[in-house]
């Protein structure tokens, strides 16, 4: 099937209706896949229309932008492709730091773009705001980077609906980047409706839930251990037996309409505008094909409304992160004023 695209924000950026999370392919759900396996992966994904591949320098830390970098050197891939990548997350002794101050966003720049073997990043997002720099410095020397030709387009990863209004200001934000699926729906009251209003594209991660709404809560029996998942809250048994139930019911729908349960959770957020990109992640190409088929998978309101009245905001156990990492929730800046130029 051919895939659309979608314009994310009033800056020009137009990306594929489906995009392709890349993170796993590298880190955190367990060890690293072959590079040569991945790159064939990418270039199928290409093939087929799903154009708008995301990583981070944080991946790995950094294989997985090496290992686009690798992908994108093939025959007239750079070119298909609308290149997405993330900074602002370093890890210090197996612990995440956040930076979001000049001199590290431009430094963490150049490095990805070594690394990826680009001269432009399509996309280029904060992954964390940080909460000790005023978003206005950041997006400051970001808009720099965009007058410099290194940088495309701007976006935001987990950052409140007043820290995107404020960097908004600076410089036209093209997209936020947010966990929005059906069993994460806590940026529905404030951070959507200010992405709308402003114009700004939204780009959901984690649409499957991390894997828990293609293969319900048995499939965390067979995860590594070195599986990030693995120390999520809402992994933990005493609140899994609790969500089990939120997989059952969609599979139940699934099997009404034919297709599966990974297809159906993905048409909902498809389904949810056309402003919003979700961007799964798989290692394997049969998902992959999958994936691209759930764009076919129509679902009427009265469908919508009986997904969403299965998972509830007060109806999922547990947090979507440990406290080892921030979100959106905690992702306020000092004023401007406060900052010493």
């Amino acid at each position: 099937m051919a895939i659309p695209t979608i314009k994310l924000g009033s800056q020009g950026l137009e990306v594929s209706a489906q995009g392709l999370g890349c993170m796993g392919m590298s880190s955190y759900y367990g060890p690293a896949c072959p590079q040569e396996d991945m790159i064939s992966l990418i270039h199928r994904a290409v093939a087929a229309g799903v154009t708008f591949l995301d990583t981070s320098d944080i991946y790995g830390p950094f294989t997985n932008e090496v290992l686009l970098g690798q992908a994108l050197k093939g025959d007239g891939v750079r070119k298909k492709v609308q290149l997405a990548t993330k900074f602002g997350l370093h890890l210090v002794d197996g612990d995440f730091e956040v930076h979001g101050d000049p001199t590290y966003v431009r430094a963490a720049c150049e490095a990805s773009l070594e690394r990826l073997g680009v001269d432009c990043i399509d996309l280029y997002y904060q992954h964390r705001i940080d909460t000790k720099v005023p978003i206005e410095v950041t997006i400051g020397e970001l808009k720099k980077l965009v007058e410099e030709g290194k940088i495309k387009y701007i976006g935001l990863s987990e950052a409140s609906a007043s820290t995107i209004r404020r960097a908004h200001a600076v410089h036209p934000i093209s997209a936020v980047q947010i966990e929005w699926s059906l069993w994460a729906r806590d940026v529905e009251q404030d951070i959507i409706p200010t992405c709308r209003e402003l114009g700004i594209g939204i780009v959901a991660y984690s649409p499957l839930g991390r894997g828990f709404l293609s293969s319900g809560a048995t499939f965390i029996q067979n995860l590594t251990e070195d599986d990030y998942r693995k120390k999520l809250p809402r992994f933990q048994p005493e609140n899994l037996e609790h969500n089990k139930s939120i997989f059952e019911k969609v599979s139940e729908l699934a099997a009404r309409k034919g297709c599966t349960t990974s297809q159906l959770a993905l048409a909902w957020v498809h389904n949810q505008g056309s402003d919003v990109v979700p961007i799964p992640g798989t290692t394997k190409l049969q998902n992959l094909q999958s994936n691209i088929e759930a764009l076919s998978v129509k679902l009427t309101p009265q469908e919508m409304a009986e997904l969403e009245a299965y998972a509830l905001s007060d109806g999922v156990k547990g947090g979507r992160y440990g406290d080892d990492i921030s979100t959106w929730s905690q992702s306020e800046t000092p004023p401007l004023s406060s900052w010493k130029f």
